[in-house]
C-alpha cells in the first residue's frame, strides 16, 4: 500500500465492519456496494458540517466543537480506549460513551439526514437511522485519529490547537474536506 492517509470514511467504513454495513445495506434495501456509498456520502456530509460549525461566525457553536473535540483528544490510546468497538452498540442508545462530540454530531444528525437524502432520493428518516448506527463508529474513529495527532498541535482539553487552531486540528483528524 502507499504512505497516502486513509480517508475519514474509508477509516469509517473500516470500523463499521461487514456485519454493520450489512445491517445498513438492509436497512437502506441495497446491497454492500450502495450503503458504501450512503455510509460515504453521510460521513462526508457529518466531517463537512463539523467542520462548518467549528469555523462558524457563532463563537458558542466553534467553543462547543473545541470542546468536543478536546473531549475526544483526550480520550485513551487507541488500544485503552472505551470507545473501540462501540459500533457494536449502535444507535443513539451507544452514545453515552460519547460525551459532548455525541451530542454536537446528533445535533448535527436532522440537516445532515436532509441534505443526503436530497442528494441520495433515500427518504430522511432512513438517513436518520444510517446516522445513528454511524456516530458510535464516527466517535471511534475520531478518538483513534485524535489520539494521533496530539503530538504536532495539541494543546488539550483547555487550550486550543497550535499553528492554525481548532480548524486546522478537525482538519488533521478528518483528514481535510473532500
Amino acid at each position: 500500500m502507499s504512505d497516502e492517509p486513509r480517508s475519514f470514511e474509508q477509516d469509517v467504513l473500516n470500523e463499521l465492519g461487514d456485519d454493520r454495513l450489512h445491517e445498513i445495506a438492509g436497512l437502506l434495501g441495497t446491497d454492500a456496494s450502495g450503503a458504501q456509498d450512503v455510509v460515504g456520502t453521510t460521513v462526508s456530509a457529518l466531517s463537512g458540517n463539523l467542520q462548518d460549525k467549528a469555523a462558524a461566525d457563532d463563537p458558542a457553536e466553534a467553543e462547543e466543537v473545541r470542546q468536543a473535540v478536546a473531549e475526544v483528544g483526550d480520550a485513551p490510546a487507541p488500544g485503552d480506549a472505551p470507545l473501540q468497538g462501540v459500533a457494536a452498540f449502535g444507535g443513539l442508545g451507544g452514545l453515552a460513551a460519547g460525551g459532548m462530540m455525541s451530542g454536537v454530531l446528533a445535533k448535527m444528525s436532522r440537516p445532515v439526514a436532509n441534505a443526503v437524502a436530497k442528494k441520495t432520493g433515500i427518504p430522511a428518516p432512513t438517513v436518520t437511522r444510517v446516522i445513528e448506527m454511524l456516530i458510535p463508529v464516527v466517535l471511534a474513529v475520531l478518538s483513534k485519529r485524535a489520539a494521533g495527532t496530539k503530538a504536532p498541535g495539541w494543546a488539550g482539553p483547555k487550550g486550543s490547537a497550535a499553528s492554525g487552531g481548532l480548524g486546522d486540528l478537525l482538519g488533521q483528524i478528518l483528514g481535510g474536506r473532500n
